[in-house]
Formats: structure tokens, sequence, C-alpha cells
């Protein structure tokens, strides 16, 4: 089946979000539609499963015009989407949440024949490979076999195209290989994938062509093999570096000390689990893990969002465990939360006035409790000028500025004061590899001035190219800490919660029999 997409454009507001996108896909391709966060992409694609009408242009499938009112008139013409954010239900099986929509019904008409749900779960599920028992609990499952279940989903509802979008975001590397896996195999017997991300690698190991969409347009197309240097710069419209450039970290003494920490929630359940872990001045410690295995407790623990219910942390000889959120930004603690808009910044304030937030009772700034303008904005006028921060006025709200300048002004803050500690966590999340690398070569500006850096990311390109250890969290635990240098399969390992040694030990012998093979 051949998709066309033919002059499409959405608007939003004075927002155009695609802007006269033109896009074939053809039978049996793997197409990637590649882009920065907030390029479009995602909107196109849910043009074309019907949850959004264009404003313009039109849908065609092998040459003939089509109209979608609705996800419903997407599957019957045979396109099927696998969403971002799974849409699965957590107490059903996996066959009843394969079904959900479309039950089969036996010969009373309105009861859901169960056997033949779990029947074409299984048929999918050995054709190609899933490995998915039917009656398995969709909440007990780890995320890499869920998602498996939602492509299964749209197989089930005999898909011909298949949108995955973002598909790899919560996956271990080893998850992300058995994907590439299964799309190659889905491409083998004939079904077209959309493939959206923003993963330069990713793209060039799978996709047989890519259209780069840079701010709601098509920018042009390239061939997979293409460098990643050229894809980033077709993205973001400009040549941009994507290797961290620095050198060998030169550690001193203990900057940050977590000694057994334990979280436990509100309903017993515990969060973090006796987390141990050193952060040395002038080294970057990353913490690497898929996304809900404690990063996000982590981070709030040391800042104080979240008491401990065992375990001490320390900056130097300062302990921290019974100190409140300003206190420990008084001993020297910076924090980059992972979600700006509603941690990290205050949307009616200027953007002047966020940058003085963690500030505002500093005596450089007013006296008692009035503030003085004027030196409020000369202050942020110095920090646009040296963090870039791309505004017209640093009196316009911060609202008005764009996800890489908003990050650029929480990190400006952040490091306009002395510290001993920078706890940076998804530093680059939403962001343009622009953006990326300015921040990046900010972080690694205050490791080299001596500051102990704690970074949490999902992302694991950027956790090896900032990290000079690495931390590998699973289930609120730290199941190991490992060189920079450490194997990616290693690694991912150890994010499925296989211990350090363990990890090695399964590398070593996947690395010999592939010798084998090889001679």
């Amino acid at each position: 089946m051949q998709l066309e997409l033919r002059g499409i454009t959405k608007v939003f507001g004075p927002l155009v979000a695609n802007d006269h996108i033109d896009l074939t896909v053809e039978p049996g391709q793997i197409h990637a539609l590649l882009g920065e966060n907030g390029a479009g992409k995602s909107t196109l694609m849910n043009v074309l499963y019907g949850l959004y009408q264009p404003d313009a242009g039109q849908v065609l499938i092998d040459g003939e015009p089509v109209r979608f009112c609705g996800p419903g008139d997407a599957v019957a013409a045979g396109i099927g989407m696998v969403h971002q954010h799974f849409m699965l239900v957590p107490v059903f099986t996996v066959a009843e949440s394969a079904a959900l929509g479309y039950e089969p019904t036996g010969r009373l008409g309105g009861v859901i024949d169960a056997r033949a749900a779990a029947a074409k779960v299984r048929q999918i599920s050995e054709r190609f490979g899933f490995d998915v028992d039917p009656d398995a609990y969709i909440e007990d499952l780890p995320v890499g076999v869920q998602q498996r279940i939602e492509i299964l989903k749209a197989l089930s509802r005999d898909a011909k195209v298949l949108i995955l979008d973002e598909p790899t975001a919560v996956l271990t590397p080893q998850e992300t290989d058995e994907l590439m896996d299964i799309m190659r195999d889905l491409k083998a017997s004939g079904t077209s994938i959309v493939f959206i991300t923003h993963k330069l690698r990713e793209v060039r190991e799978v996709a047989d062509t890519i259209t780069v969409i840079r701010r709601g347009r098509v920018v042009g197309t390239a061939a997979p093999t293409a460098s990643q240097a050229e894809l980033a710069g077709m993205m973001v419209g400009h040549d941009v570096s994507l290797t961290v450039d620095k050198e060998p970290a030169v550690p001193g003494g203990v900057g940050l000390s977590l000694e057994g920490l334990s979280v436990v929630d509100d309903d017993g359940a515990l969060l973090l689990d006796d987390v141990t872990l050193t952060v040395h001045e002038g080294e970057v410690l990353g913490v690497a893990g898929v996304q809900g295995n404690g990063q996000t407790e982590l981070s709030e623990v040391i800042l104080g969002l979240r008491r401990p219910s065992a375990g001490t942390l320390s900056i130097g000889s300062t302990e921290l465990t019974r100190l409140s959120v300003r206190q420990r930004l008084a001993a020297g603690l910076g924090f980059v939360p992972e979600d700006r808009s509603t941690d990290g910044l205050v949307a009616g304030f200027s953007v002047a006035e966020n940058m003085i937030l963690d500030r505002f009772d500093d005596p450089a700034f007013g006296a008692g409790p009035a503030l003085n303008p004027a030196k409020v904005r000369a202050h942020a006028e110095r920090l646009r000028e040296e963090f870039d921060v791309r505004v017209s006025d640093v009196g316009d709200p911060i609202s008005t500025l764009s996800g890489g300048n908003a990050q650029k002004a929480v990190l400006a803050r952040e490091l306009s004061r002395p510290l001993r500690v920078l706890v940076a966590s998804q530093p680059t999340r939403g962001l343009d590899v622009g953006s990326i690398e300015f921040v990046h070569k900010r972080i690694v500006r205050a490791r080299d001035g001596g500051t102990a850096v704690l970074i949490v990311s999902s992302e694991l390109d950027e956790i090896y190219s900032l990290s000079d250890r690495i931390a590998v969290m699973y289930k609120g635990r730290v199941v190991g800490v490992v060189p920079p240098d450490t194997p990616r399969d290693v690694l991912g390992l150890m994010m499925a919660g296989v211990p350090l040694d363990q990890a090695l030990a399964s590398a070593g012998a996947g690395q010999d029999t592939q010798d084998t093979e090889e001679k």
C-alpha cells in the first residue's frame, strides 16, 4: 500500500504546526521522519491517524484521496499507530488489550470470544517472534514487551502502514536492538513503517529513506548513508558539533556524598533502596537507567523535596539531610529540574525575575523586601549575553522563550552563583541539537571549574558523552558504577537489572559467539 501526504497544513491559533508538507511512503519501506522536538512530526502523524483534521492538503492511499474523521477510519484503511505514551490498560491481559475496541464475538453476538482473541495474539506473536503470553497482565510486563503489544495490537487490525512515534524513548539498548529487528521483519513482510524520532544513530541504522522536518516544513530528504553531522545540520539549519570536547577529569575531594539513602512513598512502596554514591569535585557522574527507576526521586531527595526514610547526604563536610531546600542552595547546591516549565520557571514572571528566583533575598538585588529593578535587569542582561539566551527584552515573560532558551535561562541562574555541586536532571530534554551542544559545554565548564556534577539522563548517548563515571539505576537501586568506556550492551543489561559481574560475563559470551560465527 502506497501512502501519500500532499500539502498537509495544520494551524493552532498563530502557530503553523505543519506547513504544506508532502510525504510519500512506499510499500515495504521504513521511512524515518526526523526533526527536533516541536518540529511538527507528531502533529503530522496525528493528522494521518485521524486525530486531527488538516486545515489544507489531503491524504492519498494508492493514489486515491481519503478522508479520516477519526482513528477508526484510519485503522479501517490499514493504518496503525504506536503512540509515544502507550495506550494500554494495566489490569487487562495482553489478549484483552490487543482486542480492545475490536473484540471478536462468538455465535451469541454480544459475548466476547476470549479464545479467539488469545489465538490471534499467539498467531501474530509466533509469526514475528514477539514471544508474548496472551494471558499475561499488562502491569506485570516490562516496557519493552508492552511496546511489542502495541505493535501487535496494530497488526491484529491488519495494519499495512505502521506509525511508530519516538518508539525507543523508554527502552534499554537491548530492547532498542530487538525493536529494530522487529521493524526489519515487518518490512520484509510488506508492512510500511513511519519511524518518528530525533535519534540520529537509530535513523541511520534502520531507515530506507529519511525526511527531515524543521519548524513545520520539510527541509529535505536524505539517505541513511548521510552522516550524523549532516542530518543534525538539516534538523537545526546550521552546523553543530555532536561530540563533547573535554579534557580528562581531574577529580578532587568529595563534593556530594550519599550514604544508604532510602525513600518510601505514602503507600509504603520503596522508591529508593539503600543508594550510596559519591561525586568528586571536578567530575561528572552520570546516572543512567530507563525512566521511572528512581532517578526522579534521587534528584528530589538531594534537593530536599523528599525526605529520606533512611540514610544521609552531604556536600563536603556539611550534612544536608535535615536542611531545608533554601539551606541546601545556600550550601552550594545548584539544581536543574527535569521539568523546567513546572519546577524550574514561573511562567508569569519576566526573564529577569526568573534569573533570580533563588536569590531574591540577595542584597546585590535590593534591600529588605524591595528589589532594585535596575540591578535585577543588569544581572539578567549580563547572563543573557553570557549564556546566549535569545529574547528581545529581559523584561518579557519567560513563557515567550523557546524550550532551548528557557533551559539556558535555568542554567544561567544556577551557574551564576558559586556552586560546589550541580545536579542536572534531563538537562537537554526537548532541546534541539544546537541548544544541546551549548548546554553540554556549560556543564563541562562547570566540571572543569571544580564543581561536582551529577547528571541524570534517559539519553544514553548523553550519559556517554558527559560522564567521567556512570552509575546505573534499576528499581530504586544502584546496580553498579562503571567507567565511561563500558560497552553499550553491558550498560543495557545493567539497566534491565542485571548485576555488573553478570552483565560483563553475558556481554563477553555474546561477543565470543559473534566472533566464532564471523570466523
